[in-house]
């Protein structure tokens, strides 16, 4: 029984998969205890071993199975084609949408819509200002901490949801080249879609050896998985209404799990972190929550 009153959301694929693996993976989502999926290409458009047909069929599937489903758009708009098909998402009424930049957010104006983290909302009035066009739940910057939200949330305007990044590598920045093509001295427009090769993006290291950043197209993303599984009482209190969980190549559907049971309260926080630091493919971190440097790592995540 989910007495906190947190939603469980799972966030769009970052990583290039292919198309038979999206689909396995997302019919074991619709049977799991997650309540909202975020479908779409969020990354790069010439990720297309699914159209949109496709994605359309899963987000029915997953309907069918109860959860609420949004559409995601890309982060990132280079081309005139992706502008069109971004337009095309905006202009239909049977999906909500995640729009992930202001370009979004202009086309889906008067309509309901997921304002992405990567729209930068960093204070009261940017809130305020989107909600007037229809933004119904905001997705909290990843940089920001527990203390800045728990301000937001005294002042965000009534009726407004908020989605807290929860689990995942960070998204920590976008580029119009592609570092994954660039590591295999390719240009982006041969890439040969090398990403397929890199499931769960290319890992950086510093001279020490230390798993810095980790590759994934265009976006630059933690290597370490941020977690705030043990915040959960705090993000319950502060009135958060949604927590964001974002695919991994292996063990995301235990690492739901997880997350539902330490929600529900029949698995104990500290038994639920130390498993979950078991299904981290390079290591925790948490920082940002705490005001300090994004890779650092607190007690309670240890």
């Amino acid at each position: 029984m989910n007495s906190t009153g947190m939603q469980l959301a799972l966030g769009p694929i970052s990583y290039f998969w292919p198309v038979a693996k999206v689909f396995d993976f997302y019919t074991e989502v619709a049977a799991s205890a997650i309540d909202i999926v975020y479908l779409g290409e969020t990354i790069c458009s010439k990720r297309r071993q699914l159209r949109a047909q496709d994605w359309l069929s899963v987000a029915q599937q997953l309907r069918a199975a109860g959860k609420q489903v949004v559409l995601s758009t890309l982060t990132l708009i280079e081309a005139e084609s992706e502008l069109r098909s971004l337009e095309r998402l905006c202009a239909q009424d049977d999906w909500l949408v995640e729009a992930n930049d202001m370009a979004a957010v202009q086309a889906r104006a008067g309509r309901p819509f997921v304002g992405g983290a990567t729209l930068n909302l960093y204070n009261q009035h940017s809130l305020r200002r989107l909600h007037t066009v229809g933004m119904r739940r905001w997705v909290m910057p990843v940089e920001l901490s527990g203390d800045t939200l728990a301000e937001l949330q005294s002042l965000r305007p009534q009726g407004l949801q908020t989605e807290v990044f929860a689990y995942g590598r960070l998204p920590l920045a976008y580029a119009a080249r592609c570092f994954t093509a660039r590591a295999y001295n390719r240009a982006k427009d041969d890439c040969q879609y090398v990403c397929l090769d890199h499931p769960d993006g290319m890992l950086l290291s510093t001279r020490e050896d230390q798993e810095f950043l980790c590759l994934n197209g265009i976006q630059t993303q933690s290597a370490q998985s941020f977690s705030l599984l043990t915040q959960l009482p705090r993000l319950a209190a502060l009135g958060v209404d949604v927590l964001r969980i974002s695919p991994q190549a292996q063990h995301s559907l235990e690492v739901i799990d997880l997350f539902q049971r330490c929600r529900d309260g029949t698995l104990p926080l500290e038994e639920g972190n130390a498993q979950l630091l078991e299904l981290m493919p390079s290591g925790a971190c948490d920082g940002y929550w705490f005001g300090e440097p994004g890779l650092n790592r607190s007690v309670a995540a240890r």
